[in-house]
């Protein structure tokens, strides 16, 4: 288990919590391994009815602990965890709701084509610099992004790195609402509990059929992890990992 990840239960609702707001919630292989025991256990816990995922004021997440990629970049061990992670939210059978306020970089933002509703604020802003970092887009976002934002919009978000905005991502499908900073967890627990007085038997079955074949996702996701793994540890990514560093070291 993981100290960032904070889980906790409000009637019927599972709260994932990522809390590493000094690193602005960039995920570390024990989050991600934290996140998904939380999902499969209270997913068997029929007294849970939703799952509910919260980032922080300001900060949703930075995606991926780059510390972790330039690990493997340098030829560490990948681990399972982040697919435990993919494989727990693509297998969830119970909704899977999200509230983001400011930054969802990466898996920050590909993360919300796999859930059932996502909120937001105007201020958030949805960006996934994978090319820029010698990379390639992950959690199934290659295949459900252009069928849900149309090919060129999905094209600019996953290759050209383009930010969307809070509105922008709810007008591309990504977002359901948008309400105020002050609003954000408050509605997002108000559309868990409504969520959760729904039948359940009815609303799986509904889930079924709107998320299609959760086997087929997971193979897209493990296929896109094949060619992410083998970007990892390219030329291309250990000289955009280093040059980030470098960056970085040198504004202190």
């Amino acid at each position: 288990m993981s100290e960032h990840i904070e889980v906790s239960r409000k009637g019927a609702v599972n709260i994932v919590r990522m809390n590493r707001m000094e690193k602005k919630n960039a995920l570390t292989r024990a989050m991600y391994a934290a996140m998904a025991d939380a999902i499969r256990t209270a997913d068997v816990d029929d007294e849970v009815r939703v799952h509910l995922l919260l980032g922080g004021e300001g900060v949703f997440s930075a995606g991926n602990d780059l510390g972790d990629f330039m690990a493997i970049a340098m030829g560490g061990e990948h681990g399972n965890e982040v697919f435990e992670f993919m494989d727990a939210m693509i297998r969830a059978r119970k909704p899977v709701v999200t509230g983001v306020d400011g930054i969802a970089v990466g898996i920050g933002t590909t993360i919300h084509f796999n859930c059932d509703l996502t909120i937001a604020t105007a201020r958030s802003s949805f960006t996934t610099p994978f090319l820029d970092l010698g990379l390639t887009p992950e959690f199934a976002s290659s295949v459900v992004a252009p069928i849900m934002m149309g090919h060129q919009r999905a094209f600019a978000l996953l290759a050209l790195g383009e930010a969307l905005s809070g509105e922008e991502a709810r007008e591309a499908g990504l977002v359901w609402k948008i309400v105020e900073p002050g609003q954000l967890e408050s509605e997002a627990m108000a559309t868990a509990e409504r969520l959760a007085q729904k039948p359940p038997e009815a609303l799986a079955i509904a889930r079924d059929l709107l998320m299609g074949d959760r086997d087929e996702r997971m193979d897209l996701c493990m296929r896109e992890a094949r060619l992410f793994g083998e970007r990892l540890r390219s030329d291309e990514a250990r000289q955009a990992f280093q040059s980030f560093m470098n960056r970085k070291a040198s504004k202190g």
